[in-house]
């Protein structure tokens, strides 16, 4: 019986790596606009084992969407906050939902771009920094306030395996969600939106919304971190 050398074991084991490598899920998470938790953010998604990510940060991040290879990613989560958007950066939008990239965007996403109406049909929701008419007023906002997420539907791939539970986060009200959207979480916290977390589909591309997310108190909670996760997958 031919025993395997120390150089085939290792050949092996290299090409074991490269093929477990190979089949993590590459991710884009577009920031700024917004401060946050660097450190707690990050060493959420690097706890997800079958995901490799990039950091696009927002003064870059539109030009890059619309340049960038489309191949080089699995989907795209959306952290960030910016007021203003050129043509030139709506086109890398357009461009992620006529390729069928998933698209996660979370909690003050919601908030950015407040004078592009497309962007609202992107995520099926606004939060208005102003009142939009006399029938719809401004959305608010309440930090550091502790709630019960209930999850709607257990079986769906983001909430499956999950119970209700806790978190403590900023929360948001009178959110606007347009209708269509597959509801995923909701609250009965009486300072917030009761759906606050959603499913869609525009143009080619699966798309969620989850609302919860603002600081280390949301990225260290393990069933936060499942939620996103699976999400993302």
């Amino acid at each position: 019986m031919r025993i395997p050398t120390l150089l085939t074991i290792l050949v092996i084991l290299l090409a074991l790596f490269s093929s477990f490598s190979a089949s993590k899920e590459k991710i884009l998470i577009v920031t700024g606009g917004h401060e946050f938790y660097r450190v707690s953010f990050f060493q959420m998604f690097d706890s997800f084992d079958q995901m490799s990510f990039t950091e696009l940060v927002q003064s870059k991040a539109g030009i890059q969407l619309e340049k960038i290879d489309l191949a080089t990613f699995d989907a795209v989560v959306f952290y960030h906050m910016p007021k203003t958007i050129t043509d030139e950066e709506k086109k890398g939008y357009y461009r992620l939902l006529k390729a069928g990239k998933g698209l996660l965007f979370l909690h003050y996403s919601i908030c950015a771009y407040q004078d592009w109406p497309e962007y609202e049909s992107i995520v099926c929701g606004k939060y208005y920094e102003k009142k939009k008419n006399d029938q719809f007023g401004a959305s608010s906002y309440l930090e550091d306030i502790g709630f019960a997420i209930k999850i709607e539907h257990k079986s769906h791939p983001v909430t499956k395996g999950l119970k209700d539970f806790n978190l403590q986060n900023e929360v948001y009200g009178n959110l606007e969600v347009l209708p269509g959207v597959y509801p995923l979480i909701f609250t009965s916290h009486p300072k917030s939106n009761v759906l606050i977390g959603w499913t869609l589909k525009k143009d080619n591309s699966k798309i969620a919304f989850l609302q919860p997310g603002h600081d280390k108190f949301s990225y260290t909670n393990p069933n936060y971190r499942r939620l996103i996760s699976q999400a993302i997958i």
